[in-house]
């Protein structure tokens, strides 16, 4: 039950699945949600083209720019309506409506799989085998999220206000550290900049799960107070310029689940034949890409660092 009195009528009194939410705040997610800059896909893909598979697509965020780098990409994503936006917004070839779980795709189909600010969601006890299943010999799984740089005071009031589980659940897990399908994991971080106007903060505070899953009551208090923090900290028509990290892992596949065996083929009474479809074989580490500099490329809502920017400042407080 939720713990406001007195819901308005219409508004939904059984929890919301905050892994499944974003479909209703889609438009939001998309106008509001930073994208990633070029540098840090570089890193995670390398030069060469790719045979590419996006789990947690989203609206297409992390998709634009995989293929702009000229990968071929398969994107999938859980949630109907925010795939119905990424096939507006982005084309590519493949679409799938799916989850990490359950993978449409036959074994050593990529050679890498990419998942942008959703493998927090994940059932990793499913997942990681999935992943490692589809992923071709020295193929990587490669981990992005977009982190707000709280190391900065009014950034960090601003975390407080809207949530700053982005910060709390991005990185590798245990299970990915301990998987293993997974051998090392490297990592990398790029800082970028998102310019934010007394419109966007909006868009970016509804797309959060924990304000999308509020009562209506709950979520305009919520905007009602950041805008009050915005009008305190921005600079009216100009915005504010949001400094982010994106953090970058990747991590190549050591072991591969065996195929699951084929029900019509005959049977043996071979110890290799009676072993567990849950067993694993080494398939080897081959190099992994190696990053490529190179300035970000000209992506909506992102811009370079200030070219006076100091890490030396970071603790000014500024208004």
């Amino acid at each position: 039950m939720s713990d406001v009195p007195h819901e308005p009528p219409n508004e939904p009194t059984a929890p919301v699945d905050p892994a499944r939410c974003f479909g209703g705040v889609v438009d939001a997610y998309h106008r509001g949600r930073p994208g990633y800059p070029a540098e840090a896909v570089r890193w995670l893909t390398g030069e060469q083209p790719l045979t590419v598979l996006e789990l947690g697509a989203g609206t297409g965020k992390l998709t634009e720019q995989l293929i702009a780098l000229g990968h071929d990409v398969h994107a999938t994503e859980p949630d109907p309506a925010m795939l119905d936006r990424l096939a507006q917004q982005v084309s590519v070839t493949r679409l799938s409506q799916t989850a990490a779980e359950e993978i449409p795709a036959a074994d050593a189909s990529y050679d890498l799989v990419v998942v942008g600010q959703a493998y927090h969601w994940f059932d990793k006890e499913r997942a990681l085998p999935e992943i490692a299943r589809v992923l071709k010999r020295g193929g990587s799984l490669a981990l992005v999220w977009n982190v707000r740089d709280e190391r900065i005071p009014w950034v960090k009031r601003l975390g407080r206000l809207i949530g700053n589980q982005d910060v709390t659940a991005s990185g590798p897990d245990d299970a990915l550290e301990e998987s293993i399908y997974f051998g090392p994991i490297e990592e990398a971080t790029f800082k970028h900049w998102q310019t934010v106007d007394r419109v966007s903060i909006q868009d970016l505070v509804r797309s959060r799960s924990n304000v999308a899953t509020l009562s209506q009551e709950r979520r305009d208090a919520k905007l009602a107070e950041v805008l009050e923090f915005y009008d305190d900290f921005g600079r009216g028509m100009d915005g504010m310029q949001l400094p982010y990290l994106t953090k970058c892992y990747r991590a190549v596949v050591g072991v591969r689940p065996k195929p699951k065996p084929d029900p019509d083929a005959e049977s043996t009474s071979s110890g290799a034949d009676n072993a567990s479809a849950d067993s694993a074989e080494y398939v080897g580490e081959d190099t992994v890409p190696v990053r490529v500099e190179g300035a970000a490329a000209d992506v909506p809502g992102i811009t370079d660092p200030p070219t006076d920017d100091d890490s030396g400042m970071l603790l000014i407080d500024f208004r």
